[in-house]
């Protein structure tokens, strides 16, 4: 008993040693948009997402209803047939900052790269290089970006008589306001 203590007491201290920065207001947008036809864009403005400080460690979650479309048809099929929000209800992205310095940080832009797993529609992809430009302001983290990825890649079937309305790689963007936890 008195090691199990010991433990968790050890692990809290960890814890809250760490220099940890937190949103749950991130914001994801996609488009697979196609010229001529109809945007095919939504926006998720409740992404949860954190960063350590320490070590450039950082995850999101974001929870596949939220995405929200201009057209409420589209955002319809896209959680009945596309993403089946039912059975996979969360988007999960872990990775780490490559040679992040939360001392190298300032007002201006920094530019660095993160490579991490998506998880998405049950698949997980390893992602390597996506480019963020980072700032931090009055113990703000504030981190953009944009990546592409392949529908078919995590098994995202697009019906024939729209597949030429809708593209197979699709723009991902993102931005965070992490404040200090």
């Amino acid at each position: 008993m008195k090691n199990i203590i010991y433990i968790i007491t050890l692990f809290s201290l960890c814890t809250f040693a760490q220099n940890k920065y937190l949103t749950k207001t991130g914001i994801i947008e996609f488009e697979a948009s196609v010229p001529s036809f109809e945007a095919v864009e939504a926006k998720n403005k409740a992404v949860t997402a954190i960063i350590n400080g320490d070590n450039g460690e950082f995850a999101a979650l974001a929870l596949i209803k939220g995405f929200r479309f201009k057209n409420a048809l589209m955002e319809e099929h896209f959680n009945e047939n596309y993403a089946e929000s039912d059975i996979y209800p969360k988007a999960k992205f872990k990775g780490n900052i490559i040679d992040f310095s939360i001392d190298s940080l300032t007002k201006e832009s920094t530019s660095f790269f993160i490579h991490g797993e998506l998880e998405f529609h049950g698949k997980t992809k390893i992602l390597k290089d996506i480019a963020l430009d980072i700032t931090f302001d009055n113990d703000v983290i504030k981190i953009t970006g944009e990546f592409l990825v392949n529908a078919s890649g995590f098994d995202i079937k697009i019906p024939k008589i729209v597949s030429n309305k809708i593209a197979n790689d699709i723009k991902v963007s993102f931005e965070f306001e992490l404040k200090k936890k």
